[in-house]
């Protein structure tokens, strides 16, 4: 079907994205915004906006009846739930289709199987993509756990079976702390997820995180590329970039084809994202989740490859096929990206709500700022920090470090405190600069950063 009037299931700078790819394919949109978010930028450039409820997300972004009626209220025939929130609810995808609405997304049944990470490690494994050892399946109680760890050997990471965003995680390098750590992780799944399910997986140590995008129509697969998003707080990206300048043509050309296998696999339908881990010293890669749904950090890949993702996922709902073939996928250059957070890197990254007094973004063809933000908007507390995130382009990754430092000194955000001086501080970063860092080199540069560390700082 055409698609001719979309529903925003979101917020943020995700919502001010899709309705920018929707304009571009002549499609109209209705954006839905809670009673905190009525100034949204959002809500200015849609067509249209409903207020779907208070400021809590669960009375509003996250009550997917109430999203559903508002959308067919509105005379919508398609929701796009965006990241976060119902995102990889395969109810609310359900919920959107049985009432004749298309779900700009995979089917109910792939987000289901894949959004339990479990689930998709079986799945990796049927379709022989190498995976992290780990517990088979869901573990049911503590006790499970400890005979899956002891099997594994430790250190394990205890890991939530549903969602994502660095939630329901931690590590246990004993029994003890696996013990104590397992229901903190439980807790914590089933609050942010509605889903307590634990399963374990071995740590693999200094470990980079790579990242293949990939794109179906439900019948045929391809991937755009990967990326790296090594640079994590709290297992939450940061910095992330593509191509990954770790990986050699051959292990690209194997982990890439490894992603479109288990996407075809399961009749992947839009855009989603297979998260790796690679053990740069061995060269082996494993397959840990994957993400039903378009990611935070997709423009990077849409600087190499120039195909606009979020306009290919409309399309490919509204019952076209893929926009190009594999071949016809081709990357030019390094692309970089980093996350602008209402947070104060300075005091321990607390959150800093606050009204945008100045805000001057630099601009040129190949700089771009994805944002939610203007002057005189005050950024609500109820919600993700994130205020935007800016993208470099360059011909090389020296190139695009060099841009992304520049693009960050011409970057002025005043009236709340951002993570742009982290974000100076790390371009400016030898180690960064010459591709040293992993999935724990954040955690522990920042904790001997007197800038960054307040407790190393009053020393």
């Amino acid at each position: 079907m055409t698609i001719r009037r979309l529903f925003v299931a979101n917020r943020g700078e995700i919502a001010v994205r899709i309705i920018r790819a929707a304009r571009s394919l002549g499609i109209e949109t209705v954006q839905a915004y809670s009673e905190a978010d009525r100034d949204m930028l959002a809500v200015k450039l849609a067509d249209e906006a409903v207020c779907v409820g208070r400021p809590a997300a669960r009375h509003s972004y996250l009550d997917a009846a109430g999203l559903v009626a508002a959308a067919r209220k509105a005379g919508c025939d398609a929701v796009h739930p965006g990241y976060g929130f119902l995102s990889e609810n395969a109810e609310f995808a359900e919920m959107v289709e049985s009432f004749g609405m298309v779900f700009v997304g995979p089917k109910a049944d792939t987000i289901r199987r894949m959004g339990d990470k479990a689930a998709a490690r079986e799945a990796a494994i049927a379709a022989g993509v190498p995976v992290v050892p780990g517990s088979q399946g869901r573990v049911a109680d503590v006790d499970a756990a400890l005979a899956a760890a002891e099997a594994i050997g430790y250190p394990v990471m205890i890991k939530a079976a549903a969602g994502g965003g660095g939630r329901g995680i931690r590590i246990a390098e004993t029994p003890d702390e696996l013990r104590r750590l397992a229901p903190q992780a439980q807790s914590e799944a089933q609050a942010a997820f509605g889903d307590g399910g634990l399963y374990l997986e071995r740590v693999i140590g200094n470990a980079r995180h790579i990242e293949v995008q990939i794109l179906g129509d439900g019948t045929r697969s391809i991937h755009c590329f990967e990326r790296e998003c090594s640079l994590q707080r709290r297992r939450q990206k940061v910095w992330e970039e593509a191509p990954a300048a770790c990986l050699d043509e051959a292990t690209r050309a194997r982990l890439c084809a490894s992603a479109v296998a288990l996407a075809e696999s399961v009749g992947y339908r839009g855009a989603g994202t297979l998260e790796y881990l690679y053990d740069e010293p061995t060269g082996a890669f494993y397959f840990i989740e994957m993400n039903t749904r378009i990611q935070v950090e997709h423009p990077v890949t849409e600087m190499i490859t120039g195909i606009d993702l979020v306009a290919a996922m409309i399309r490919i709902a509204g019952g076209e096929p893929l926009p190009v073939t594999q071949d016809q996928v081709t990357r030019t250059g390094h692309a970089i990206e980093v996350r602008i957070n209402a947070e104060d890197p300075a005091a321990g990254f607390l959150p800093s709500p606050g009204t945008v007094e100045r805000l001057s973004v630099p601009a040129g063809p190949e700089v771009r700022f994805d944002g939610m933000i203007y002057e005189g908007y005050t950024v609500p507390p109820f919600y993700d920090s994130l205020l935007g995130k800016l993208i470099v382009h360059g011909a090389t990754r020296d190139e695009a470090i060099d841009r992304m430092a520049a693009a960050l000194e011409g970057f002025t955000v005043t009236g709340l405190k951002t993570t742009v001086p982290l974000h100076k501080a790390l371009a400016a970063d030898p180690d960064v600069r010459a591709g040293r860092a992993h999935t724990r080199f954040l955690e522990s540069w920042l904790a001997g950063n007197p800038a960054f560390n307040p407790q190393k700082a009053a020393q």
